[in-house]
């Protein structure tokens, strides 16, 4: 049991209250008790409200349940539908047109495109690798994967020569696209003093590297130096390209980390408050070699005009609170309660930025003065609303000017989608951020229908009529309430950090659809992304983008009607869910892993996360109700699966097999829970039951 303190009413960890007070209130010249008072102030408004909010979900919930339920065998009526989701009250009135009023937003998230990050707070050095994303080596980036699929594979422990051929003339031929030269070719330039551009306001400035250039708002460096391995054998002298990649990073708090008490949550806030202070390091060893990690200095460039200015090294980091769901034990309330989680997030997460918008740290994040959070799972304009008051609430708590803290709203569920412009005018003041999420967004597709029939299998969601019109509309929407040029507009993540070919062949069509960023698995995946941005001008093809689909299209349902899927077909889909839903599970709950490298049932290693359990589960749970599969079908499955987990992780010395436990081991129960308990979980959601069997694995349960 960890020792509390008592502050204002409430049972605060005491390891909790001396970081906020030592490490956070003291450096912002804060008084503690002042602090806690209004904590517990705002706690007495705002956690009965959010209270509240869960109820209103859990409603609306059970209203739709008993329609589906009473209509079941019937042919589903979709004007029938509509009509009774605006009864409810699950869809509200339009706002009308406006257009948003967010200030002060920096430019990387505002006015430029390009990649972007999501980094698991909890790892320290994952956290300051993507931070420092900001620029990578494109050599590298080619060298070390599959992205160039006729380029020599590598032969031995060294350089490979042939292979290096291969990448030095690819990334002439990129030089060639994004910075082309009068009348003549990169590939035959002999050194950085001949170069002519054919548009001379292309030319950024010189480095202490070489030369920088800017394209399409990006902005590249040709590294020439011609005592490198590289540089000298190249006839230019280039040692290396290096890109502005990831812009901006995402530090999740959320559904890439395992977070279920005061300790996890505390290594999330002390990564972020080392990455506000600039001080954040790790020393780990790597191939041998014992290494350190550091946040990357900012640079020098000398400018054409004469000018020197200082170019930025690093992301501009958000930080991701979680939803209104979850409680956390490291605050309790007067009443012994647990707090909103997504709550302590807000105010803890804003003082820590508070830190460099006072500039009271010798780096800067934020030149424009804001604080980025990222607000998951809000299910409507309500619920927006909240955020939008509690963040007004958090900046007088810590005596910020208004809209000093920006917010990120992510359209992964139904309600938002399906209200998202009443969603935008509820934070129009703050909003910095849309995007939209595949896999939470199935999850709850399935789960608000759960009832009306039987899912189309998990493959098929992605060429299904409402998953289409909700990418479309969320960027139409978006450049409707003048997101263009103000904030950010998001695409989803390409989960195979392996499989960067097909990641320049498909992630492109991100920019085509509107997305002036899109999130990436790895510091290497945002330098191959920004070749996208390169090639297209996001912002002219907002300009060409139509309309939004209709609303009908969105509310179109997922359902296999008529189709009769053979035993093999039901056989390869629980297998697939069953073999992702197990191989996450087990890390998750035994190790304490939020995101992870997962091998699938293929054996490809995909970065997973809690969205991807979610919709597993609840797929899983939607063809038990409906008879698709049987209980006992469903059980073989997860065994049969967990063998092939096992065998997976056979090189993980701290792994714990679950072939045979099946009555004993935590993880193979919670997955087990996760089916057959998907029906009752809120929304669909998988962090209670998570929570519940890790808390158990760390003795807390």
């Amino acid at each position: 049991m960890r020792d509390r303190v008592e502050r204002s009413g409430l049972q605060v960890d005491a390891a909790m209250a001396a970081f906020i007070e030592g490490d956070v209130l003291a450096p912002l010249e804060r008084d503690a008790a002042p602090f806690w008072s209004a904590f517990a102030e705002l706690l007495r408004g705002f956690a009965p409200r959010n209270q509240a909010l869960l109820a209103r979900r859990d409603d609306l919930q059970r209203r739709i349940d008993l329609w589906h339920a009473e209509r079941r065998g019937q042919p589903h009526d979709a004007a029938a539908y509509r009509a009774f989701l605006e009864e409810i009250g699950y869809l509200m009135p339009e706002p009308g047109e406006f257009t948003i009023g967010t200030h002060n937003v920096d430019r990387e998230i505002a006015a430029l495109a390009g990649p972007q990050l999501v980094v698991p707070a909890l790892n320290a050095r994952f956290v300051l690798n993507a931070a420092n994303a900001r620029w990578g080596s494109l050599y590298d980036a080619y060298y070390g994967t599959d992205a160039l699929p006729d380029a020599p594979v590598a032969t031995g422990t060294g350089y490979d020569a042939a292979r290096g051929a291969a990448v030095i003339a690819a990334g002439r031929a990129f030089l060639d696209l994004a910075v082309p030269l009068a009348e003549s070719s990169w590939c035959d330039l002999a050194g950085p003093d001949t170069i002519d551009l054919c548009d001379p306001a292309q030319f950024a400035g010189r480095t202490a590297r070489g030369l920088l250039f800017c394209n399409n708002g990006l902005h590249l460096e040709v590294v020439f130096d011609r005592n490198h391995p590289i540089g000298r054998g190249d006839a230019a002298g280039i040692a290396d390209i290096r890109l502005e990649a990831a812009l901006t990073t995402i530090v999740d708090l959320e559904d890439s980390v395992a977070a279920v008490d005061a300790e996890d949550k505390l290594a999330g806030y002390r990564n972020w408050l080392g990455l506000m202070r600039g001080d954040l390091e790790e020393t780990f060893t790597k191939g041998g070699e014992t290494l350190t990690r550091r946040l990357e200095p900012d640079f020098a460039v000398s400018c054409p005009n004469g000018r020197e200015l200082t170019f930025p090294a690093r992301s501009v980091l958000f930080v991701r609170n979680v939803g209104h769901l979850m409680t956390n034990p490291a605050i309790l309330l007067p009443g012994g309660a647990e707090i909103p989680e997504g709550i302590m997030d807000a105010v803890v997460a804003a003082a820590i930025g508070a830190l460099d918008v006072e500039r009271r740290v010798p780096v800067t994040n934020s030149a424009c003065g804001s604080i980025y959070i990222v607000k998951p799972k809000m299910h409507g304009p309500e619920e927006c609303a909240f955020t939008n008051e509690l963040f007004d609430a958090v900046e007088d708590l810590i005596g910020l000017p208004r809209h000093t803290i920006k917010v990120g709203v992510m359209d992964e569920e139904r309600r938002t989608s399906a209200n998202l412009s009443a969603c935008i005018h509820a934070v129009k003041d703050r909003i910095a951020f849309i995007n939209t999420g595949f896999l939470d967004r199935t999850g709850d597709e399935i789960h608000t229908a759960m009832r009306a029939g039987p899912m189309i299998r998990k493959g098929a969601m992605k060429q299904s009529a409402w998953l289409d019109a909700y990418e479309k509309r969320n960027v139409a929407i978006g450049l409707a309430h003048g997101l263009s040029g103000h904030a950010q507009i998001g695409k989803g993540m390409w989960a195979a950090p392996d499989r960067m070919q097909a990641m320049l062949a498909e992630k492109g069509a991100h920019l085509q659809a509107g997305a002036n960023t899109a999130w990436v698995p790895s510091p290497t995946a945002a330098v191959l992304h920004a070749l996208h941005y390169h090639a297209a001008d996001v912002f002219a093809v907002q300009h060409e983008l139509g309309p939004a689909p209709d609303l009908d299209a969105l509310l179109t349902l997922p359902l296999a009607d008529g189709v009769n899927w053979s035993e093999a077909e039901i056989a390869e889909e629980l297998d697939n869910n069953c073999q992702g839903l197990l191989g996450y599970v087990v890390r998750w709950i035994d190790q304490g892993i939020g995101c992870s490298k997962v091998p699938d049932i293929a054996d490809v290693g995909l970065m997973e996360d809690r969205a991807t359990l979610r919709i597993s589960s609840q797929h899983l749970a939607n063809w038990l109700l409906h008879g698709v599969v049987s209980g006992e079908q469903v059980m073989e499955a997860l065994k049969r699966m967990a063998a092939k987990v096992d065998a997976q992780n056979a090189g993980d010395p701290a792994y714990h097999p679950m072939a045979g436990q099946w009555d004993t081991h935590p993880a193979f129960l919670a997955a087990r829970e996760l089916v057959f308990k998907g029906l009752e979980q809120p929304n669909g959601y998988t962090e209670p039951l998570l929570h519940a069997w890790r808390r158990r694995v760390k003795g807390e349960g």
